[in-house]
């Protein structure tokens, strides 16, 4: 055993070499020119050492140091042998024996020992590791000639190279990481060519594209480390177009493995199945997902036509299966779950293939029928997932994270074959999809789209995530020129736009998706004004007519209970959404002469029964605020018309209505939400109203009108009764003071 005198000594070495890494490391860290470094984006991926520092970075034993203080340092067995899991397990083990108190002592120390031993062993290999990362990027310019910059090159292939070879250190998390981001900086900082000509090469892609196999393999250890793997594959295949000489890359026989690999893997991840905690998904993870899925596809369009055809031939078994089993009942829905993971990946990784279609833009006509194979298949899906048996699964998570991947491939592919950039540039697929599916035009997909679209507004009542996604989807439509035109003629937006209800959409009776019922009337309000006609307009609005007419004939006694509340709520945060659709003096003027006179008494009303319920007021409140706003110049009235001047007598009286209740609420444990929240939505309208430009104020005082004054004075009341600790305390508050400047201008 190691004396205590020898373990201290070795401590304090350890100690030494850890604060040396530590400067080290802050050293190439240093922000020498003032632009903060994010090494997740390749903009800013090369650090600017000064030029002072030339002859060092040159100088071979810079990088060579750090490769052997790496490869001289043992790591730890592992992080758990050598932290507090050891320490209690061996205080047990301890504990258990007939042994006095010194000896429990002392063999608790040596295991804080080991502890601390492990600790600086881990840091230390860590930190060289970071250094080099460090190193690996440095710009192009501090070197002195083309064959310097290759020769630093060289020795970091060499260096990386014995790592792969040695797989030293490797087993540790922290260590792995770091040597997957030092690979990860070589397709920032250097072209494939540079690469390829070097002694070594061979053996080092080699030896790379088996490291990124087994990381594939290791899915739950490694999934947070694969993104810099795949990143660094990505930007050598994107290089070969630019790739001259005879040197060989070797992509060929490498790329094609890795991007199987990929796919086979998390297939076995979905087999292998996930804890209940959701963050452990890469289907639920978004984060995660998008970071695996961002580099792939550029894996998958080097060798397309193979890869595809992979793909195609996973996804048939699959499919059939999946078409089946909609029509077999059975007690264990276990595989079905499964089934619908696999597709969902499958799904999703297309949903990428195309994504990077509309990215780059330079598809040949070869990968565009690809792209019409690989979709057909997901179509195909669509018309199965909510058909037989599978129309009775919105409530599995299985189900929704396919449908959510089906949303996702809805998103790319409007982008790179329906958005308005795409309507003339897309005949090669459109072609085959006809010849597969019969879907020879824009509008016949769109309507596969929307149909999916309604789909899931009708069934899912619950799941807000998939709500939200849908409408995002149908939100990108709608505000499309060109698409929305087009939606214009589909029976089911027709049907939408006419009956947007409880009864054919229930989740607009959820409570926990009220929010999602603005998105909805945003996009509807999108559709309604794009057909510039009133008697459109009115006829959409007849269910919200419904509302208001219930609300208006409830006795004043019933206004406390919860039915009341929550239409109340909803028809706020629908109107909100058609306000938000007004951009213009006429589609304004459309909601303004429908809402007033006739409507806005409930408004009033609403506030004076309910002024101390938030979840009320605040959706009232952010109605106003929106109604109110002047964006690009849509409050625009004639000379000689007065509706400028009604509006803010309507902004005062709700205003006042609200101030002058709200002030006597008590304090309540969360008085932001209850109080706070509520005054700055207020000052925001009376702001929004001073700086609209639709109103003279002149008006108010030669008519001997208080609605300026009244409004005022119960503003300034509101913002002077927040203390001022709170105003520090919460961020959003402070714009009440914004009130006040904007007092002062106008």
């Amino acid at each position: 055993m190691i004396s205590k005198h020898s373990r201290d000594s070795d401590l304090v070495v350890y100690r030494l070499q850890e604060l040396a890494l530590s400067l080290s490391l802050k050293c190439l860290s240093f922000d020498f020119v003032g632009t903060s470094i994010d090494e997740s984006s390749e903009e800013f991926g090369t650090v600017q050492l000064p030029s002072s520092w030339k002859g060092v970075v040159e100088d071979s034993s810079t990088l060579q140091i750090f490769f052997e203080y790496y490869a001289i340092t043992k790591p730890p067995l592992s992080k758990e042998g050598t932290g507090m899991g050891t320490e209690k397990a061996s205080i047990v083990e301890c504990g258990t024996m007939s042994v006095d108190l010194l000896a429990l002592i002392k063999r608790y120390e040596e295991v804080l020992e080991e502890r601390f031993y492990g600790v600086f062993l881990r840091v230390q290999l860590a930190g060289a590791l970071e250094c080099l990362v460090r190193l690996a990027s440095v710009r192009r310019s501090l070197f002195t000639n083309d064959a310097a910059r290759s020769k630093f090159l060289a020795h970091l292939i060499t260096g990386t190279k014995e790592i792969l070879q040695t797989g030293q250190g490797l087993a540790d998390h922290d260590n792995y990481h770091e040597f997957c981001r030092l690979l990860g900086r070589f397709r920032v900082n250097y072209q494939l060519s540079e690469l390829v000509n070097l002694e070594g090469y061979s053996d080092w892609i080699r030896l790379v594209a088996e490291f990124t196999s087994k990381s594939l393999q290791s899915w739950q250890w490694a999934s947070s480390s694969v993104f810099y793997l795949l990143g660094l594959w990505s930007r050598l295949v994107t290089s070969v177009p630019y790739l001259k000489g005879d040197a060989p890359s070797l992509l060929d026989e490498f790329v094609p493995k890795i991007t199987e690999g990929f796919i086979t893997t998390r297939f076995d991840s979905v087999q292998a199945g996930f804890p209940d905690d959701l963050s452990e998904n890469p289907l639920d993870n978004v984060e995660l997902l998008q970071d695996q899925l961002d580099c792939f596809p550029y894996l998958c369009r080097f060798q397309y036509e193979s890869s595809s055809l992979y793909i195609i031939n996973i996804v048939e078994p699959i499919l059939q299966v999946y078409t089946e089993r909609a029509q077999i009942q059975t007690a264990d829905n276990s595989e079905l779950s499964i089934i619908e993971a696999k597709l969902a990946w499958i799904v999703h990784i297309i949903a990428a293939i195309l994504k990077v279609k509309q990215c780059t833009g330079c598809s040949s006509e070869s990968q565009e029928l690809m792209d019409a194979e690989l979709s057909a298949r997901v179509l195909r899906l669509i018309n199965v997932t909510d058909n037989g048996l599978h129309s009775q699964r919105y409530g599995e998570v299985s189900k929704q994270r396919l449908d959510r991947a089906i949303l996702t491939f809805f998103q790319h592919f409007r982008k790179s074959y329906v958005g308005d950039q795409a309507m003339h540039s897309s005949k090669q697929l459109y072609a085959r999809l006809s010849e597969l599916l019969g879907l020879h035009d824009h509008l016949l997909l769109l309507n596969v789209i929307v149909g999916k679209i309604a789909t899931n507004l009708k069934y899912y009542t619950e799941n807000g995530e998939v709500i939200d996604h849908t409408l995002s989807l149908f939100l990108e439509l709608a505000s499309g020129y060109m698409t929305g035109k087009l939606l214009l003629k589909l029976d089911t937006v027709k049907f939408i736009v006419a009956h947007h209800t409880r009864e054919h959409f229930p989740f607009l009776e959820e409570y926990r998706c009220s929010r999602s019922r603005t998105t909805f009337y945003y996009t509807l309000g999108w559709l309604i004004f794009m057909e510039d006609s009133p008697v459109a307009f009115k006829s959409s609005m007849d269910p919200l007519l419904q509302v208001f007419n219930r609300l208006e004939s409830t006795p004043e006694t019933m206004f406390w209970t919860d039915t009341v509340k929550y239409a109340l709520v909803g028809l706020m945060r629908d109107l909100r959404g058609i306000a938000m659709a007004t951009n213009s003096r006429r589609t304004y003027g459309l909601l303004f002469d429908w809402l007033y006179p006739a409507h806005m008494p409930i408004l009033l009303k609403g506030i004076s029964h309910l002024a101390d319920r938030p979840e009320v007021t605040t959706p009232l409140l952010k109605f106003m605020a929106e109604f109110v706003l002047n964006k690009a110049q849509r409050l625009t009235f004639d000379s000689s018309s007065p509706n400028g001047i009604l509006l803010f007598r309507e902004v005062s009286k709700l205003l006042v209505a609200y101030g002058s209740r709200i002030l006597s609420v008590p304090k309540t444990s969360d008085i932001y939400a209850f109080k706070y929240k509520g005054i700055w939505i207020a000052l925001t309208i009376l702001t929004r109203a001073l700086a609209g430009n639709y109103v003279n104020f002149g008006v108010f005082e030669l008519y001997g009108d208080r609605a300026l004054a009244d409004a005022l004075d119960i503003a300034l009341k509101m913002t002077l009764s927040i203390p001022l600790a709170d105003i520090l305390a919460f961020r959003k508050v402070c714009r009440t003071f914004n009130f006040l400047s904007n007092l002062y201008i106008y």
